[in-house]
């Protein structure tokens, strides 16, 4: 009697564990729609500047790693509490997007992707952050 009341406790439990991962599993967002103004934008500022490898390096750090990861994988601290999957940087996929695509989705955002319009206000230091995760590449 007692080992059925212990079997039957370690299968509610490990059914309630398979429950609770399952539904935290992030899900692949829906297709991004970006505005054509943002397809066709170009930089206002040089790619290839130290400083600015520097200062994008440094507001990434600040306002990205949290969720996307030191790398740019989607294995930031923050990530494994969102709905949605954080994407990975590096891969072939998200590094053939227009310089533009990224920088819409980097500062415009959307669902749990905050817009850092307000928080980036500098147009050179926003361009800085997606020249630095263009350097996330495989």
């Amino acid at each position: 009697m007692k080992n059925s009341v212990k079997l039957l406790t370690l299968l509610i439990a490990a059914l309630a564990f398979v429950t609770i991962n399952t539904a935290m599993t992030q899900k692949e967002g829906e297709p991004w729609v970006i505005p054509a103004k943002y397809k066709s934008m170009k930089s206002t500022i040089k790619a290839g500047d130290p400083s600015i490898n520097s200062t994008g390096k440094e507001l990434y750090n600040q306002h990205c790693r949290s969720c996307h990861g030191t790398k740019g994988l989607g294995d930031g601290p923050k990530a494994r509490n969102l709905k949605t999957s954080t994407g990975d940087f590096s891969s072939k996929a998200f590094q053939d997007q227009a310089d533009g695509e990224i920088y819409y989705q980097s500062f415009v955002g959307r669902d749990e992707m905050p817009n850092f319009e307000k928080k980036i206000a500098d147009e050179g230091d926003r361009w800085a952050v997606v020249y630095y995760i263009r350097t996330m590449k495989k």
